[in-house]
């Protein structure tokens, strides 16, 4: 038998990026010799085994056929008759499907094995996909989409994207679970370009499936994209930022259904929609704002029980350009409140009213937030 390192850590090495997770494939082996040799079986559709030592991933060298949709809609076959070229032809792209054999010693020895040209497709910065099997399997729309976040100097082969816009006109997006189409947005939010990423999904018409449908109309317009792309420079590679700053224009209620569709976390959900609410009064007090739309605002974004938090949203949208100034200022005045006190001030008689209580600290959040207003002004 032979042991090979494959795919994204033999392409991290060629591009001089440091690799985390090598995936290993084993040629010329069996369930039984592996189990023989102290690897543990730990794979449910197909023999992956935990090397006895490093406990690393292995797996038998496989080929794959579909029978039925979405992505785990494939039989795998692996035996000792399958060849290192038979399982990178199932890889989704040409420079994904790269190997390197592995010496005793666990070093990579020999030749790159490069049987689809991902070397050169490498050096011509060229996502393509390896054979005709790719179309089958939609997750690989999403990976596309994501490695273009991460390797924007990268373009997409045209036949590539011919073949990404059957994988929608399939329907087989329909197939993918929330948690797995998260997963893979989530990544390419955090990668160098996000735009990158949504225009592949443009592209190949898969916007309108996976995004909400206020995005995908404003990314429709060149304007919306550049200012967009200024903004994901200004928040950072942050998961919350790069999210909130995407969906800042939808209403709350467009952002919470979106997530619902594709669990996305609930504290990066919250994030995004108190950021839109800022988004909106910052709009609507263009020339002046109220008191009470501001509170509203605090008690919306609990900057009370969550000051972080409240903190977090302002200092993004000052350094994508919104004026806060007077925000950040009126949240400082409030938060410095002394609640005991204000109580205290309450006629003892009416100190068991929950609402008589909640007027007075009201009264005097309204009060901290109309004198930073009057400081604005002056």
């Amino acid at each position: 038998m032979k042991i090979y390192a494959v795919g994204g850590a033999i392409r991290d090495t060629l591009m001089g990026l440091p690799v985390h997770d090598i995936d290993y494939v084993v040629v010329g082996s069996s369930v039984e010799e592996m189990i023989a040799q102290g690897y543990r079986p730990v794979g449910k559709d197909f023999p992956v085994f935990l090397h006895p030592d490093t406990q690393a991933e292995y797996a038998l060298a496989r080929t794959e056929r579909k029978t039925g949709r979405g992505y785990k809609g494939f039989m795998f076959y692996a035996d000792p008759t399958v060849t290192l070229e038979q399982d990178l032809e199932r890889r989704d792209l040409t420079i994904n499907a790269m190997a390197q054999e592995v010496g005793t010693d666990g070093k990579w020895v020999g030749p790159i094995l490069d049987p689809y040209n991902g070397q050169q497709d490498l050096a011509t910065r060229i996502f393509r996909h390896v054979s005709d099997a790719f179309a089958e399997d939609p997750l690989r729309l999403l990976r596309i989409a994501r490695f273009a976040a991460r390797f924007p100097e990268f373009t997409v082969a045209p036949e590539t994207m011919n073949a990404l816009q059957a994988i929608v006109q399939s329907n087989e997006l329909s197939a993918l679970s929330a948690e797995r189409i998260w997963q893979e947005l989530a990544r390419g939010f955090t990668a160098s370009k996000p735009m990158r990423m949504f225009q592949v999904l443009l592209d190949a018409d898969a916007a309108r499936v996976l995004l909400p449908s206020t995005l995908t109309s404003k990314l429709t317009q060149e304007a919306f994209r550049e200012q967009l792309i200024t903004h994901f420079h200004a928040a950072d590679n942050r998961l919350e930022d790069r999210c909130a700053v995407s969906l800042m224009n939808l209403p709350a209620s467009e952002i919470r259904s979106w997530a619902e569709c594709v669990k996305m976390p609930n504290d990066v959900r919250d994030f995004s929609e108190i950021f839109s609410e800022l988004n909106a009064l910052v709009e609507k007090s263009v020339t002046k704002y109220q008191p009470e739309d501001i509170l509203a605002w605090f008690n919306r974004a609990d900057v009370w029980r969550k000051p972080k938090r409240g903190h977090a949203v302002l200092d993004l949208a000052k350094r994508i350009g919104l004026d806060v100034s007077v925000l950040t200022l009126a949240m400082q005045n409030t938060q410095s409140l002394n609640t005991t006190e204000i109580i205290e001030g309450v006629p003892s008689q009416e100190r068991s009213n929950g609402e008589s209580i909640r007027s007075a600290v009201d009264a005097a959040r309204l009060s901290a937030i109309t004198a930073a207003l009057s400081i604005k002004v002056t």
